[in-house]
């Protein structure tokens, strides 16, 4: 059996390779994820708060000052790792969404001046015809500065202004 002969919803990576291909359905995807880690992060510091109220609070006869602190460190550390990493898994996730809306802005942006670039080329290679000026002024009359468009002949030499 061919791929084609397979319906849509048969690829497992269809729906995530069409999420990937839209930067508005990436950052929604993205968002819901967000949410689930967002709402499990306030969870887990309510719990974090409550463990270290009561694993602060055991204590067994005989405890010094501080033991019971130095006990209940171990379980406070692994949990405020687990709050960091969801922390730094919400930042990322949003900065993801932000970097693949920007990576589209970036490929138009760059379509649009390879194709100014290419005008520019396509116009500088290949300029467009321009009508010569029409001369307005009678053949014989003097212009108040000859310039370039002078005298053409040693003959219409008495008629130039001097330098």
């Amino acid at each position: 059996m061919s791929t084609e002969d397979k319906p849509f919803f048969d690829d497992p990576n269809a729906a995530l390779r069409e999420i990937a291909q839209n930067p508005a359905a990436y950052a929604h995807y993205l968002a819901d994820f967000n949410r689930v880690v967002l709402d499990m992060q306030a969870k887990l510091e309510i719990l974090q708060r409550e463990t270290r109220l009561h694993c602060r609070k055991t204590r067994v006869e005989g405890d010094k000052w501080g033991q019971a602190f130095l006990r209940s460190f171990p379980v406070e550390k692994s949990l405020n790792d687990v709050l960091n990493d969801l922390k730094s898994i919400s930042s990322g996730l949003e900065k993801s969404a932000h970097r693949r809306h920007a990576h589209d802005e970036k490929v138009e942006e760059v379509r649009k001046n390879r194709k100014e670039k290419a005008q520019l080329k396509a116009r500088k290679n290949n300029p467009p015809l321009q009508a010569a000026p029409e001369n307005t002024a009678q053949q014989g009359a003097q212009s108040p500065n000859m310039g370039y468009g002078g005298p053409t002949s040693i003959y219409n030499l008495d008629r130039r202004e001097s330098a």
